[in-house]
């Protein structure tokens, strides 16, 4: 079984349906509401559990209802919880989701706890990261714990997985020790100011991004899949599934930690993006966030479908 270490967020999903998004200084009558545990990194966290891996997450939370609430889901999905810590100066992070009929989404994250984890708190951690087989990253906690995270795994020879989401600067030298990258088109603009509309625009900014020190760049594209780049003139875009979305939230997490498992166990990079494109087509014909992240069971029976 793979080893997948999980560093990053963790916030509760506040989530109500609506049959549109608001607009400025509208107020809109919706339902049902639901909550239940997110943030990327937990749910990166389920996803890549869910698929099969053995998973430790690092995450702070504050010392709440939310917070208990988070220590329940992972401990049922039997994610280490030895490095969450827990504090009583922050809260427990927040997302406050809507979700039209057309399953698309709007959403403000107070990081909260999460945005508070710190060097030595990651640092706690190294024996653990030492030991994973892949290390995975989003931008949605403290940078400090970003950074820390990948000197660690480069001390220790780790492969690390940056999902540069929600965008906030970071220091660029940092690339030179990621391994992979997994951009969606509005972080690859971020990164570039390259505007990401088709596999031309895809491979523009994925050079650049190459340019940077990253070994493998991934774009994200939606429904139509991920654009891989490894060098050269040229990329490929590995199409994704076709289903009945009913809530987007959360896709790109799915694709993460699908890819996570998959990469860590020995799939090649086509392969391990395919098994990612999997794990997110499916959890988008569900309502939520981790919950409704995909078995590995689920994951296989849509690969072998296609394959007929």
């Amino acid at each position: 079984m793979s080893k997948v270490v999980v560093v990053g967020s963790y916030v509760v999903d506040l989530m109500s349906r609506t049959p549109h998004l608001p607009k400025p200084g509208e107020t809109v009558l919706g339902g049902p509401f639901q909550m239940g545990p997110g943030g990327k990194g937990g749910n990166q966290a389920t996803a890549a559990a869910r698929s099969g891996s053995e998973v430790t997450f690092v995450t702070k939370l504050g010392d709440d209802v939310f917070g208990r609430e988070a220590l329940k889901h992972f401990t049922k999905e039997d994610v280490n919880i030895e490095y969450i810590k827990v504090t009583p100066d922050q809260s427990t992070g927040a997302a406050l989701i809507e979700v039209d009929e057309e399953g698309e989404n709007s959403i403000v994250v107070a990081l909260g706890a999460c945005g508070t984890i710190s060097e030595a708190e990651v640092e706690e951690a190294e024996e653990k990261i030492k030991e994973a087989d892949i290390v995975l990253l989003q931008l949605e906690t403290s940078i400090e714990a970003v950074v820390t995270t990948v000197k660690l795994a480069r001390i220790h020879g780790v492969p690390v997985i940056l999902n540069p989401a929600p965008y906030q600067e970071f220091p660029k030298e940092i690339l030179k020790n990621v391994a992979y990258i997994t951009p969606n088109e509005t972080e690859a603009f971020e990164l570039t100011g390259i505007e990401v509309t088709d596999e031309g625009t895809a491979l523009t900014a994925a050079q650049m991004i190459h340019d940077l020190g990253v070994d493998s760049v991934i774009i994200t594209l939606g429904g139509k899949g991920a654009f891989l780049y490894t060098g050269g003139d040229k990329g490929e875009l590995i199409p994704s599934f076709t289903v009945e979305a009913v809530d987007t939230t959360g896709a790109g997490d799915a694709f993460n930690g699908g890819f996570a498992h998959a990469i860590s166990n020995g799939y090649s990079l086509k392969d391990a993006m395919k098994f990612a494109n999997a794990v997110a087509a499916l959890s988008v014909t569900k309502i939520g966030t981790a919950p409704a992240m995909p078995y590995k069971n689920e994951v296989e029976a849509l690969l072998a479908k296609t394959l007929k």
